[in-house]
């Protein structure tokens, strides 16, 4: 049989059962050469057919397990193993968790499947009624704790009218595929039947050879899928590049009007936020978070929008790049998302969020450039093709739509980190993109060949390899070398040719460019079975502090901070296991159900929402507003965190969790202590430090932030009074911050110790002259030539979160995260001039050539709170020569 056939089968009925979550995939069980033989599925369907111990015809078709697994799976009644042993004690919920039955591999004689038995027809999905005082969770919740922490990760689930294939496996997500008795008997679903046939014979738990048996084929199709997340990631970088020829054709139709009065930087946020919104809706569609209906799908839908313009392709291929309806439709799909809209307030409540906001890069919308085109007059002539293109890179992989709900909140981050790292350019001459060799995977990086043409023949390879770590073979540089044309240029460099720029760019072209620091590394993210045992490591010290039953306001009084957060993968890991504790400690103090309304601020929005939504859901969102906090200097990968978190709290009638407050972009080295602000100079009138004026602008800034974080948001006035107490923060701290910065560059720019005493004088006295006349300029000069100029975003930990540091024994409870790594030459040329230096200086005792993971964990050690813990990832160097010097000598 064809393998396109095989392949199939498998996407036909798994496509009909759509799972939830990642169980099995179609190319796992290609490669176990699991074939469905469909001569066989009608004489099947007749034995379940016969089986069938309803004595009311009326009631839903039901059989008993033991048939089903001995008449149509061909196991033997002794395959149905005793459990003995095999349980979950909840010490707190007075229950414990126990399979019904278990099945052994008799060659490995590992248990490779638990067994769980429920009343007829009881909803899989519903709260479990059999324990109303213990754990209030649904039979799935149950049952996936007792696989992960048995550690046997797969498991069927059976009510006599549905069988759940559960997949478990331990510090990772977890997936399940339900299958229907009465449709399996029916024509339409007799695929169906072959899939489970196929997927739970005894040949396939036990004869077949170890790789291909169940436990491996599940196993194996996770690795398949982190194949996917690598060849997504390069898809959705593709679409990038094709936004940007969108965006570069859309400016050329306006005589370059378009485009003129927005920065490249902003050029590009517009860019990559459009394919994050995009991935949110998709995501969202999926998860069947978004309207169901026929006006939604035909009108606003992003999977309604490509299929439309695939049908246009078909029938009108020669005219999708003069059509141009395809953007607009995804403006109004955007100003649906954030503003909301629908006959009724709960069809698509509004989101808010930075993600949406059209104010923040408002040329995606044809921003006014003159005053014949006012802003929104004229939306920007994007041809439909580029739209099909880019949606097919997000929709499409390897001939198949994919399927984001089978994707981790995780893995959606580490695709959409692989568009970080870029810069837009114009070219000012004619230009091509070469593949660079100097990351780990292949970079495009876009070289002018005019001026490599004027480069004298013999230093051509030289400077191309110097621009763009690329080096020909012979052959090539003997024709690069040759070459006395453009053309001929072009065409020695034809191997090394990029397919993302198949033509010449001519003047005035934008392209995307890696920074080097892309160009060295790549992209990388952490995987959750990383971040799950590390938060679980980290988080263990701290709840053990707090006793073995903590009550909800002990968890959410904890502080959990990534300081180089990337796409917030361990603020996600974070963000479920505090909500599971949170979760656990509200059951103990009383049933769920019965949750009243509270007197004090903010706990009866908690009590409600408990009761009106998931309680797993609120506890995310809530953990998210007040326990989590992260810094990144990238402000893209802050909106991709921020999006991170949104999916992981998502729920279907609510806005984005609200988390600006707590997200934040900065330079997590680069940053002054309260005590180093407030005495770098002295109010001019009581000739006293500035520290008492420091801790008042604290204290109004603290007790906003609790207005923030006190309860969720679920209308539009929680987040309009959230952000409007966000900027009255804002407005609190900003005469700190112009301090601190000017505070920094007092030192920052170096010098002997008699000139940075000289300039720090100087600069304390223009500070004294600022407080008397704020509209003098020098100290908003100082901080912009320390922010714009030098490009040093400085991040004042004690001054950002007061909150945190202004309690009791301040600090944060846990620090984690997987810090960069670089060493003393890419610091150098990765960051500002004198950086280097202002890191040896701030940290004493530190070592010019130690990685830079090093100073992350100095800067950790003093951000933790006595008896706080640390979880982060490092190299070998962390105990090796300078490094050791700069990190271990100076914790310990």
């Amino acid at each position: 049989m064809a393998t396109d056939s095989i392949a199939y089968q498998h996407k036909e009925w798994l496509g009909l059962l759509q799972p939830l979550g990642l169980v099995v995939s179609p190319i796992a069980l290609e490669r176990a050469g699991a074939i469905i033989d469909r001569s066989k599925l009608i004489e099947i369907q007749a034995q379940l057919r016969e089986i069938d111990n309803r004595i009311d015809t009326d009631a839903p078709f039901s059989v008993e397990f033991s048939q089903l697994a001995q008449e149509i799976l061909g196991w033997e009644a002794t395959d149905l193993g005793f459990p003995e042993g095999i349980e979950i004690v909840l010490t707190d919920y007075g229950e414990t968790l126990t399979p019904d039955f278990v099945v052994v591999d008799p060659d490995t004689k590992e248990r490779i499947l638990l067994i769980k038995l429920v009343e007829t027809g009881q909803d899989l999905d519903r709260h479990d009624t059999q324990h109303k005082q213990g754990w209030q969770a649904t039979i799935e919740e149950k049952f996936e704790r007792l696989l992960r922490e048995t550690e046997i990760p797969t498991g069927i689930l059976w009510n006599g009218t549905q069988l759940r294939l559960v997949y478990a496996p331990r510090g990772e997500s977890s997936g399940h595929l339900t299958f229907p008795l009465a449709a399996m008997t029916e024509v339409a679903g007799r695929s169906i039947l072959g899939g489970l046939v196929e997927l739970l014979n005894a040949n396939r738990l036990f004869n077949v050879p170890l790789q291909y048996r169940l436990p491996k084929l599940l196993a194996e199709s996770r690795n398949y899928q982190a194949e996917v997340s690598n060849q997504l990631a390069e898809q959705v970088l593709e679409a990038l590049w094709e936004l940007l020829r969108g965006f570069g054709l859309a400016d050329e139709a306006t005589e370059r009007k378009l485009l003129a009065t927005t920065a490249a930087t902003d050029i590009y946020g517009g860019l990559i936020t459009t394919l994050m919104r995009l991935v949110f809706v998709l995501y969202a569609e999926d998860r069947g978070l978004m309207p169901g209906d026929t006006v939604y799908q035909r009108n606003y839908a992003v999977s309604g929008l490509y299929e439309q313009l695939r049908d246009d392709l078909s029938n009108y291929p020669d005219t999708m790049e003069q059509r141009y309806g395809a953007w607009a439709w995804l403006l109004s799909l955007f100003r649906l998302v954030y503003e909301g809209g629908g006959a009724t307030s709960a069809y698509l409540p509004a989101r808010h969020g930075q993600l949406f906001d059209p104010i923040e890069y408002p040329f995606l919308e044809g921003a006014g450039f003159d005053s014949a085109h006012p802003a929104g007059s004229e939306v920007p002539r994007i041809p439909d093709g580029v739209i099909y293109r880019v949606l097919d890179k997000l929709l499409m992989l390897n001939g198949e739509k994919l399927s984001y709900r089978t994707l981790d909140v995780e893995q959606i981050g580490s695709v959409y980190e692989g568009i970080m790292g870029f810069t837009v350019e114009r070219s000012s001459q004619p230009s091509i993109g070469v593949k660079s060799g100097g990351a780990k995977k292949t970079v495009t990086v876009v070289i002018d060949v005019a001026e490599l043409l004027a480069t004298k023949p013999a230093d051509r390879s030289k400077k191309l390899n110097d621009w763009a770590s690329c080096k020909l073979a012979s052959d090539g540089s003997t024709l690069l070398k040759q070459a006395t044309t453009i053309p001929e240029i072009v065409d020695a460099l034809s191997k090394k040719r990029s397919p993302q720029t198949p033509d010449i760019l001519p003047q005035g072209a934008l392209y995307l460019q890696p920074t080097a620091e892309r160009r060295r590394s790549g992209s990388h993210y952490t995987p959750r079975a990383l971040t799950q045992p590390i938060v679980a490591k980290t988080l263990e010290p701290i709840f053990q502090q707090l006793g073995d039953k903590p009550t909800p306001e002990q968890i959410l009084d904890l502080k959990i901070c990534d300081p180089a957060m990337g796409s917030g993968a361990f603020l996600v890991e974070a963000c479920r296991q505090l909500a599971d504790k949170l979760v656990a400690a509200w059951e103990r103090e009383q049933p769920l159900q019965s949750l009243a309304p509270a007197p004090t601020a903010g706990e009866g929005e908690i009590s409600r929402a408990v009761s009106e939504i998931e309680p797993l859901l609120i506890a995310r969102r809530l953990v998210a507003q007040r326990c989590l906090y992260g810094v990144d200097k990238n402000p893209f990968a802050v909106n991709l965190a921020k999006l991170s978190l949104w999916l992981a709290t998502l729920a279907q009638d609510l806005p984005f969790t609200f988390l600006d407050h707590a997200l934040k972009c900065g330079d997590s080295l680069v940053g002054l202590r309260k005590a180093d602000i407030g005495s770098f100079s002295r109010d001019p009138l009581t000739d006293l430090p500035l520290m008492s004026l420091l801790q008042k602008n604290l204290d109004e800034a603290r007790a906003y932030r609790y207005t923030i974080q006190s309860e969720d948001s679920r209308t539009d006035e929680d987040d309009v009074r959230k952000r409007q107490a966000l900027d009255e923060v804002e407005k609190t701290l900003d005469r700190s911050r112009l301090i601190a910065d000017v505070a920094i560059m007092a030192s920052y720019e170096g010098g002997s110790k008699t000139e940075l005493k000289q300039r720090r004088e100087g600069y304390s006295a223009l500070v004294r002259q600022w407080q008397l006349n704020p509209q003098a300029e020098e100290v908003g000069i100082i901080s912009h030539r320390l922010r714009e100029e030098i490009r040093v975003k400085p991040f004042n930990w004690e001054i950002e979160f007061p909150e945190v540091f202004d309690r009791e024994n301040g600090g944060f409870d846990s620090i984690v995260g997987n810090p960069p790594f670089a060493g003393k030459n890419t610091i150098a040329d990765a960051n500002a001039q004198g950086y280097p230096e202002w890191l040896k200086m701030s940290y004493s005792e530190s070592h010019g050539n130690s990685d830079l993971v090093a100073y992350f964990f100095r800067r950790a050690f003093e951000l933790l709170r006595k008896n706080g813990t640390l979880g982060l990832i490092a190299t070998n160097t962390i105990v090796e020569g300078d490094t050791r010097y700069t990190c271990l000598l100076y914790t310990s």
